[in-house]
């Protein structure tokens, strides 16, 4: 019998035949920080791919696939820089969902998942900065730049017959990239931006930098700042002068924790985050909603897309090796191919593993561009009577 063992994995080897491999993904967001209300939502998107990869079975040879979370803390690029590097020596992960912030994704891309030969898809990095970055062809992002935003931001405040703002940012990558695209873009359509002034997060009091933004006046504010932090001490030292009552929010300030810090206070308030519309989306929120999560969060089924990305293309390439499947990721995100939503990884396995073609739309209508980032559908929203309710898509 032991004779009979020995020739039979004798036999398989010379075949060629594989094991199935324990493979690790990570994740890099911030749990503790200026966004740590939006990171659960997007850790629970990324576990739902994860768990429909693993459970199916169909990935290389029946490969299990776990998630390894990390906390990138989205504002302290040496704590992200070190959970990264936790994530890739120590937990010997194949890819990592993340960062979640531009800042400490550039510094945990450069310093370690580069030098390292390791995939990272981010799915809110959204700093002009990474499209051009030096990545080795293994940085992407399921979330569009903020040269993007800077536009849609301008259109959506000019359709309002808003002539004159101010604009407040958070001093970091993120902050500084979205007020600089935007005032550009604002002034190109005829607009004016009174002042663009930096604010920094952590302070107990915002009085002075509103005093200055309401000197220089306009008729509401850009806040491009962060929902946990700073942004909404500048809000509510705003709110508390009366220095403005309109306020502009992009994607960092967008989400519930903005309801529950300011409700009807904000009314007539606006803003914009990435987010598609459609059958994608749809089923996302409801596969969220049957595990007892909010698909609806920022970034939430941009995570969910970032995990399956990477786990479609090991498949497609025949190989969890980052520096072999990095290669497969746009062609596994965009045409041709039978287009896959969410719910439906397996079918798409199914697929690749058979020798077809995918075309990945996911939750987010995935579409990568240039470098390897989303091309950009964002959702309008506006407050009224407390709540946030979504007006369109642009």
């Amino acid at each position: 019998m032991k004779k009979l063992l020995l020739a039979t994995a004798a036999t398989a080897l010379a075949a060629g035949v594989t094991s199935a491999e324990e493979i690790k993904l990570g994740t890099s967001l911030g749990f503790t920080g200026p966004l740590e209300s939006m990171a659960p939502a997007m850790q629970a998107g990324a576990e739902l791919a994860v768990k429909e990869v693993s459970d199916s079975g169909l990935l290389l040879d029946g490969s299990t696939v776990t998630l390894v979370q990390g906390d990138s803390t989205c504002a302290d690029a040496a704590a992200a820089t070190a959970t990264v590097e936790r994530l890739i020596t120590a937990e010997k992960v194949k890819g990592i969902v993340g960062g979640m912030c531009s800042g400490e994704a550039i510094a945990s891309l450069e310093n370690v998942a580069v030098p390292n030969g390791i995939v990272m898809v981010s799915p809110s990095a959204t700093s002009p900065a990474l499209s051009t970055i030096e990545d080795n062809g293994l940085f992407f992002r399921t979330s569009p730049s903020d040269a993007r935003q800077g536009e849609v931001m301008a259109d959506i405040i000019m359709d309002k017959g808003i002539q004159n703002v101010a604009v407040t940012y958070t001093n970091n990558d993120y902050g500084k990239g979205l007020a600089e695209s935007f005032q550009a873009a604002f002034e190109e359509k005829g607009g004016t931006v009174t002042v663009n002034s930096a604010h920094e997060d952590g302070k107990a009091d915002y009085s002075a930098e509103v005093a200055a933004l309401a000197a220089a006046g306009g008729d509401a504010l850009v806040v491009a700042g962060y929902v946990d932090q700073g942004g909404s001490g500048v809000v509510r030292a705003a709110l508390d002068t009366g220095a403005f009552d309109t306020f502009v929010f992009p994607d960092g300030m967008v989400g519930q924790a903005l309801v529950d810090n300011f409700g009807a206070e904000i009314d007539g308030s606006f803003g914009q985050n990435p987010a598609a519309e459609g059958e994608g989306r749809d089923t996302y929120v409801a596969m969220a909603e049957e595990v007892g999560f909010d698909g609806t969060g920022a970034f939430s089924a941009e995570s969910y897309d970032a995990a399956a990305l990477m786990l479609l293309a090991m498949a497609a390439a025949g190989s969890s090796d980052p520096g072999t499947y990095k290669d497969k990721i746009m062609d596994i995100a965009n045409e041709p191919g039978e287009k896959i939503l969410p719910g439906e990884l397996a079918k798409g396995l199914e697929i690749i593993n058979g020798g077809g073609d995918i075309d990945y739309v996911g939750a987010t209508s995935v579409e990568l561009v240039g470098a390897g980032e989303s091309a950009g559908v964002y959702r309008e929203v506006a407050f009224n009577d407390g709540t946030m309710e979504v007006i369109g898509y642009r």
